[in-house]
């Protein structure tokens, strides 16, 4: 539920819909949570007063009340964890640890409860630092391997919200090794637990500097991609994003366009359109629509459309990098089945003026391996025939 929150700041700075509404939208899902204090402060917003409804009055007064008493039933806990002299003493045995904590500070099996239930209440206050720390140390000592995997999914969504992208990918892969292991439980839940994964783990690589490369490595494996082919298909077009602006996987990618073609039928957006155009059916115009449609899409997607502030301007760098190897995933295909090419026809299809285009092309062949030469006077590119490797 706190991982929409982002989503819905996305839509209202992009102005997708009436504010009104997206305040609407933020209070009834801060209603599910314990969030009163943002809550009272949107209806403000929202409806221009100062006043606020009873109801919320007294779900503060009930909020503030619960987080005291689960305060005060963890507190024997916490303030064990806060001194770094006595933290010394637990060591990796969980089970010594327990024997330890009882004997010398009195501290069983309820106050280890209390501090996960603490936790994830200061989770849902929107207190995610301090979730975070207890959720991480309540695991040190939690021996109920299902409230342990609960306590990783908190610590998970924490980190994301925090934006501490190294730890929450650290975490992600912790969670992943569980998931994948033959002791997880029913098949059924695994399938589950590895949509949600994937799904929150678009938070995390459309932000880690690393995360275009980690993105293929955990979807296109078969596990998964069979869990996106059968339950969640409108995760291809973070895969297919992935791998038109990352340019070394190759030889996957031949793999994953199979699965675009399979997949048409059940789900199809621009981008994966795009490749479809591009390398099932060879149709260049209709990759040039396309185009014009995946710009339209990465700039109001809350994963794709990410924002960077260059002094008064305002870019999303994916959008650059995604145009700038479309056309090149255009101008390679194309060059594959014709030998000499029309630069106008090519330019127009590559959506560039010929000014332009003609630098693009330049600069393309003489940074590529291509056996390509232009000829100014008739205007052409001619690719030169592929020469036996004597």
């Amino acid at each position: 539920r706190h991982l929409v929150f982002p989503l819905l700041e996305f839509l209202q700075e992009r102005q997708l819909y009436p504010d009104e509404q997206i305040l609407k939208a933020k209070i009834e899902l801060l209603n599910k949570t314990n969030m009163v204090d943002y809550a009272m402060d949107i209806h403000k917003s929202l409806y221009r007063t100062d006043d606020v409804p009873q109801d919320m009055v007294d779900r503060r007064v009930e909020v503030v009340a619960r987080l005291k008493a689960l305060e005060d039933a963890a507190a024997p806990l916490v303030t064990f964890l806060q001194n770094p002299n006595a933290v010394q003493e637990l060591r990796a045995d969980k089970q010594y640890n327990l024997q330890m904590l009882n004997d010398r500070y009195q501290i069983g099996p309820d106050q280890i409860e209390a501090l996960y239930q603490y936790a994830k209440f200061q989770f849902e206050c929107g207190n995610y630092s301090g979730a975070a720390d207890y959720l991480y140390q309540y695991r040190a000592l939690c021996t109920n391997s299902e409230r342990s995997l609960s306590a990783l999914w908190g610590k998970l969504a924490a980190e994301i919200l925090m934006q501490n992208w190294d730890i929450a990918l650290e975490e992600l892969n912790r969670l992943k090794e569980i998931i994948d292991s033959k002791s997880f439980s029913s098949p059924l839940n695994q399938v589950q637990s590895r949509i949600w994964l994937m799904h929150w783990s678009l938070f995390i690589f459309f932000n880690h500097d690393n995360g275009r490369t980690q993105i293929i490595d955990l979807f296109n494996q078969d596990k998964y991609l069979n869990a996106i082919q059968t339950s969640a298909p409108h995760l291809l077009r973070y895969l297919a994003t992935a791998f038109i602006v990352n340019k070394r996987r190759r030889p996957q990618f031949k793999e994953f366009i199979k699965v675009i073609q399979q997949d048409q039928c059940s789900y199809k957006d621009p981008i994966t359109e795009f490749l479809a155009c591009v390398y099932v059916n060879y149709e260049f115009d209709g990759a040039q629509k396309k185009m014009k449609e995946c710009e339209e899409v990465i700039l109001n997607d809350p994963f794709l459309g990410k924002r960077v502030e260059e002094g008064n301007f305002s870019t999303v760098p994916l959008k650059d990098e995604f145009l700038e190897n479309a056309r090149l995933f255009i101008f390679e295909t194309y060059c594959r089945i014709h030998q000499r090419i029309d630069m106008g026809v090519l330019f127009e299809k590559l959506n560039l003026n010929y000014e332009e285009g003609e630098r693009w092309i330049v600069n393309l062949i003489r940074n590529s391996k291509l056996d390509a030469k232009i000829d100014s006077k008739t205007g052409t590119v001619i690719m030169e025939p592929n020469r036996p490797n004597v």
